[in-house]
């Protein structure tokens, strides 16, 4: 799944190609907003909330949007052919660009005023002006039993955190994924880590992927995502893989069991 830099990206895509320009052509290829219309109305801006996007328009409407497992939105000049079958969820167009929403996982057209219904529950958001590491650190001591792995994915504690940089940011603070919230000394720390690492591949993005090691050559960009198996760059011992999680939300996990001991 995407997570929240690369959603912070396709933000940034959406502005650059609807901000400020009215709206040409709207077409929901979802079934509960199927006769839903936004032509005539200018796009007021788009943001990023986590793993959600925001996209507001004139009239005080929002779409909201979650890209999920499969979803992406591909920006390409205005009468473009879309693809074919049941691939577009949104197409959303002025006369220079279009915005096409491929597979999306979540597609929503709500007031503007109720966009709390449907991010509201998220905690502060990495990459968001509300960007809080104290609460973000309140919100995960909550639950102080709990697995810091899984705390960090539960985006009701800080929104916009995935796979890779829970991996990463615990690689980096040498904590074992499975240790509870209440035994982690330095939650804010923690965060506060986890969000510079985030904020620096969503401002400063490597065109072979995540960097987090400082170094962009592609086989060399993480320090334990992606590298299950082969040697812990540190101290040599053989990256470990597993999930974490209840089913059906078991996430993949990797971790250095040299680096970060139970």
């Amino acid at each position: 799944m995407p997570e929240g830099d690369a959603v912070h990206r396709t933000a940034g895509r959406l502005r650059g190609a609807l901000d400020g320009h009215v709206l040409t052509r709207s077409d929901f290829r979802v079934p509960r907003h199927a006769t839903a219309d936004l032509t005539g109305r200018a796009v007021v801006t788009t943001v990023s909330r986590g793993k959600h996007l925001l996209t507001r328009v004139e009239g005080d409407l929002t779409v909201h949007t979650h890209l999920r497992m499969d979803g992406s939105w591909v920006v390409t000049p205005a009468g473009r052919r879309t693809p074919p079958g049941d691939l577009v969820r949104l197409v959303l167009a002025n006369e220079r660009w279009q915005a096409v929403g491929l597979r999306l996982g979540m597609v929503d057209l709500v007031r503007t005023d109720e966009e709390a219904r449907l991010v509201g529950h998220l905690g502060p958001d990495l990459l968001g002006p509300d960007w809080d590491p104290d609460e973000a650190a309140r919100r995960l001591r909550a639950e102080p039993g709990r697995p810091i792995g899984e705390a960090l994915l539960d985006q009701r504690n800080l929104a916009g955190i995935g796979t890779i940089y829970r991996a990463e940011t615990l690689f980096l603070r040498g904590i074992w994924p499975w240790r509870t919230v209440g035994e982690v000394e330095d939650l804010e720390g923690l965060v506060s880590l986890a969000q510079r690492i985030m904020a620096a591949n969503a401002h400063h993005r490597s065109p072979a992927g995540t960097v987090t090691t400082g170094d962009r050559r592609p086989a060399n960009r993480t320090w334990v995502y992606g590298r299950a198996g082969r040697p812990c760059r540190r101290c040599g011992t053989r990256i470990s893989r597993g999930e974490m999680g209840t089913g059906p939300q078991e996430r993949l996990i990797l971790w250095c069991a040299g680096c970060q001991p139970r």
